[in-house]
């Protein structure tokens, strides 16, 4: 027999009951559910008489329940009011616990998720970066503290730890000196200014930052018995509580740094030759990070409208970071490549900033005049940096006397060998006028040392979009290499990481193209 017809279906309404939006009618106690601590998922704060904040299918199936007052049918919208009274929260406060709603809300707006994560991540990148500078020169408010504490104190209050300096600069001596601060004993440096050292007054007025000399303390006092200056080893008391001989020691100004240097500059590039011949690429990777290093120096320095008062090897310092990436430790530092700070520790007050062309002030400076360096030599400086720190012999009357492409050669030994030859070129132009600035010097350090580089170009035209996707694709990455870190055996972030994040976190592809067509 033929079955029979089917029935006709009907078409149900289920209905969805939505919890009401008031407070909950169950006491929860004060014990916390399993998931409250969690750090891949917060709980907004829920006021008494408010919304939940949390979607009812969020909560665990566990809490408690709340009357069923209504139902809707499938299909029509739910319309949660509450949401509309929700502002919208800053990319810089997303974290990976945000509540879903609020990452709706911003997923609906006209960036999109691109526009979410690429806010994100340059928010995490500044972030980060902060966080790595306090490791590298310690809390703000620990060193103003500190700073409170040396007020009124004097040599009876330190501790001598070397009798002789730990570095001499130009126009300093250094000595290792211990301070007991909060149940600790803190290592600082006490430096005694030689008699040219004429910038204390300005240095007292700068502000922080990661290549400039900061000053904590300040005093006028003997010289102690026990501390020995270059030059004086021949001295001989008849006793060290001789009140006649205690009167003939020195009244110095002496200014105490958190910082204590252990090598200049110069130093480092007289020891340095075998280094270079034997692994050229490292050691120039290495004279690019010293070189960003005094070019982020002297931009912070114009911006407080103050000059380097002596920028040579023997007045630029060098101080070990805290601790090195694990990873680096073994290999980097067998080879004498562990990455110091560099710091500026000699300055003039500036009257005048304007960038001039003319080359007045260079001739009074190449024959020994005792005038203090405009702004513009800063540029001939650095170009001078570069070829005394590769070894490469060279005067700045003879700099000033070559045209520009005459210049000594710099020996081809690494990737970074031609553009830290262009680049002395073009900071020691004989124009001014047509010198890169130290803002355009560090960018350019900086496209040497993590791209673009030119092979990027090879088989794409150099456009701003493409520029522009590759420091969005290079922050995703970093951070990720980040990431990757802290979840391995390899140690905290050191100071090149954060130079890497300074980069990544203002370079635009404006900039970028710019200093591409000046470096390629």
């Amino acid at each position: 027999d033929p079955l029979p017809p089917p029935l006709p279906k009907k078409q149900l309404q289920r209905a969805e009951s939505l919890p009401e939006q008031g407070p909950s009618q169950h006491h929860r106690g004060n014990n916390p559910t399993p998931w409250a601590s969690s750090i891949l998922y917060s709980i907004p704060p829920h006021e008494e008489g408010a919304p939940s904040s949390i979607p009812p299918w969020d909560r665990p199936s566990w809490g408690p329940k709340k009357p069923l007052t209504k139902s809707q049918s499938l299909g029509e919208s739910v319309a949660w009011s509450n949401l509309q009274k929700v502002p919208l929260p800053s990319l810089a406060e997303l974290t990976f616990g945000t509540a879903d709603r609020e990452l709706g809300q911003l997923l609906e707006s006209p960036a999109g998720v691109c526009g979410v994560v690429l806010g994100c991540q340059a928010a995490a990148l500044a972030r980060l970066s902060a966080r790595i500078q306090e490791e590298l020169v310690g809390p703000e408010e620990q060193q103003q503290l500190l700073e409170a504490e040396l007020a009124g104190k004097s040599w009876a209050a330190l501790s001598i730890l070397d009798r002789e300096p730990c570095c001499e600069s130009r126009d300093a001596w250094y000595f290792r000196v211990g301070f007991a601060f909060e149940q600790t004993q803190l290592v600082v440096a006490a430096k005694v200014p030689k008699p040219c050292c004429t910038s204390l007054g300005v240095q007292s007025s700068l502000g922080a930052h990661c290549s400039i000399q900061h000053l904590i303390g300040r005093f006028t006092d003997r010289l102690p018995q026990e501390l020995v200056l270059p030059g004086s080893h021949g001295e001989k008391s008849p006793s060290r509580e001789d009140p006649a001989h205690l009167a003939t020691r020195p009244v110095l100004q002496v200014l105490i740094s958190p910082e204590v240097p252990y090598q200049t500059l110069a130093g480092f590039v007289k020891g340095s030759h075998g280094l270079h011949r034997t692994s050229p690429g490292h050691y120039e990777r290495l004279a690019c990070l010293l070189l960003l290093q005094v070019c982020m120096g002297l931009e912070h320095l114009r911006v407080q409208n103050v000059g380097q008062g002596d920028l040579c090897p023997e007045n630029l310092l060098l101080v070990q970071c805290p601790c090195p990436p694990r990873s680096q430790q073994g290999k980097e530092a067998s080879l004498g490549l562990s990455l110091p700070r560099l710091l500026i520790s000699s300055f003039f007050k500036v009257k005048d900033k304007r960038r001039t062309c003319s080359t007045s002030q260079e001739q009074d400076w190449t024959k020994g005049l005792a005038v203090p360096p405009s702004p513009v030599a800063d540029e001939l400086n650095v170009g001078m940096l570069i070829y005394q720190i590769l070894h490469v012999d060279i005067s700045l009357e003879n700099a000033l006397g070559f045209r520009s492409n005459r210049l000594p050669e710099i020996p081809s030994r690494s990737i970074y060998s031609t553009g830290l030859k262009h680049l002395a070129m073009l900071l020691l132009h004989r124009d001014p006028c047509k010198r890169v600035s130290i803002e355009q010097a560090r960018s350019i350090l900086q496209v040497l040392l993590w791209g673009p580089r030119q092979e990027l170009f090879a088989r794409s035209k150099k456009t701003l979009t493409l520029l522009r996707t590759w420091v969005e694709v290079k922050r995703a990455l970093l951070l990720l290499k980040f990431a990757e870190n802290s979840a391995g055996a390899v140690g905290s972030p050191g100071l090149e990481e954060w130079l890497c994040c300074q980069y990544f976190k203002e370079v635009t592809e404006h900039t970028l193209y710019q200093v591409t067509q000046a470096l390629y």
